[in-house]
């Protein structure tokens, strides 16, 4: 019986930890920089979306990594010569998170990423500022420091989660659950 009990509670707390696949993704404001506001997920339903969140410098740094793996593999037009060219019609949002002390912050840390950054990405880079709060507690981020990232369905739904650094297999995981 303890046995039972044991392995009851490994897979509940399994469970806690990833308890956000298959919920909503919670509602979140973020600017872009082509400086339009966009609604996650209001905005994207009827699409496919993966966000990345970057809490902190280091996350950044991170989350840096994967912008041009996701640009190659699902926002660049393919090349209609290759062989086996996918199209993915997905909408992708990488977010710097302005929480706390860096919201004063807000427009000049906006100023520098647009300067250091390729315009091709400027669509797909949204900044958002407020509290940390609701995201941490409904998307079980447990660490600050390493993005987290988030497919959701074409309804908001989360069908994938992610984090840490880039790797293909991650985003391989994400391009095999888009539909075609």
């Amino acid at each position: 019986m303890k046995k039972l009990v044991i392995i009851c509670l490994a897979v509940f707390l399994t469970h806690l930890s990833y308890g956000q696949v298959g919920t909503m993704f919670p509602d979140m404001d973020g600017e872009s920089l082509v400086h339009g506001m966009v609604k996650i997920p209001q905005d994207t339903k009827g699409k496919y979306t993966l966000i990345g969140l970057a809490f902190s410098k280091k996350s950044e740094k991170y989350l840096n990594g994967w912008f041009n793996p996701v640009y190659q593999n699902l926002l660049k037009e393919p090349d209609p010569n290759a062989l086996f060219a996918m199209d993915y019609d997905v909408n992708v949002y990488f977010v710097p998170m302005l929480t706390g002390a860096k919201r004063p912050a807000y427009k000049s840390v906006m100023k520098k990423v647009e300067e250091d950054v390729d315009k091709n990405l400027h669509p797909h880079i949204l900044f958002y500022q407020g509290t940390l709060k609701e995201y941490k507690d409904a998307l079980s981020i447990d660490d600050k420091d390493i993005p987290y990232l988030y497919l959701l369905d074409e309804n908001g739904k989360i069908v994938y989660m992610a984090k840490g650094g880039y790797d293909q297999n991650k985003l391989q995981k994400v391009i095999d659950k888009l539909p075609f």
